[in-house]
């Protein structure tokens, strides 16, 4: 097996072990086990078990930032062009429609949505550490944008109404059609595109509510 096979490898079967038995409960045995390669491979790649979930997390999370980064600066840039505030539902776009993009099946990102509700159910530990890292600079960026976007809303105000606005679509992102109850007569089998929509709805409802 050639290196790039080998490293490819570690990195699905890490994502699935790390998704369906738990971060801290899975060992790097149990994984080079499931890859069929020896120990020593993950050293040679990573170095470390928490090296290798970083390695997983950017797998995903760096494409998909670099999205939602570009988007987010092409608005910024329109309203500097404009001489405008930035546009409210245009930022949050940016931000939402990729992120959403993730629950197509075809996307193949199953196993790493599952990770996800792991990272955010771990609030000081290892994994939100990881996630941290790779997504601070995103979320601040957003967060400033929106407030140029609203500068009627205090800062204080808008970071608790930015914080509720990400909690909702990272409760989407790892529930996924996974709802408690369903109420007679409601629908819950909704394609990606109306769910979208529906969400940055809510947002921006949120994000704009009167003071």
């Amino acid at each position: 097996m050639s290196q790039p096979d080998t490293k490819q490898r570690l990195l699905d079967v890490a994502e699935r072990l790390f998704a369906t038995g738990g971060f801290h409960a899975t060992s790097l045995r149990a994984i080079t086990c499931a890859a069929e390669v020896n120990l020593a491979a993950v050293n040679y790649h990573f170095g470390s078990k928490e090296a290798l979930l970083e390695a997983v997390m950017a797998r995903r999370l760096g494409p998909l930032n670099v999205i939602r980064q570009d988007r987010l600066e092409q608005v910024a840039q329109r309203a500097v062009a404009e001489g405008e505030k930035p546009d409210l539902r245009a930022l949050w776009t940016a931000f939402i429609t990729p992120t959403l993009e993730l629950r197509r099946p075809e996307s193949g990102a199953e196993y790493f949505l599952s990770l996800i509700g792991q990272v955010l159910a771990d609030t000081n530990g290892v994994l939100m550490q990881v996630f941290l890292r790779q997504m601070s600079p995103l979320f601040q960026r957003l967060f400033e944008l929106t407030c140029q976007a609203l500068p009627g809303v205090p800062r204080q105000t808008l970071f608790w109404r930015v914080h509720f606005a990400i909690g909702s679509m990272s409760h989407l992102m790892r529930s996924n059609d996974r709802v408690p109850v369903k109420p007679e007569g409601v629908d819950t089998d909704v394609d990606i595109d109306a769910i979208t929509e529906m969400l940055l709805d809510y947002t921006l409802a949120g994000l704009e509510a009167p003071l």
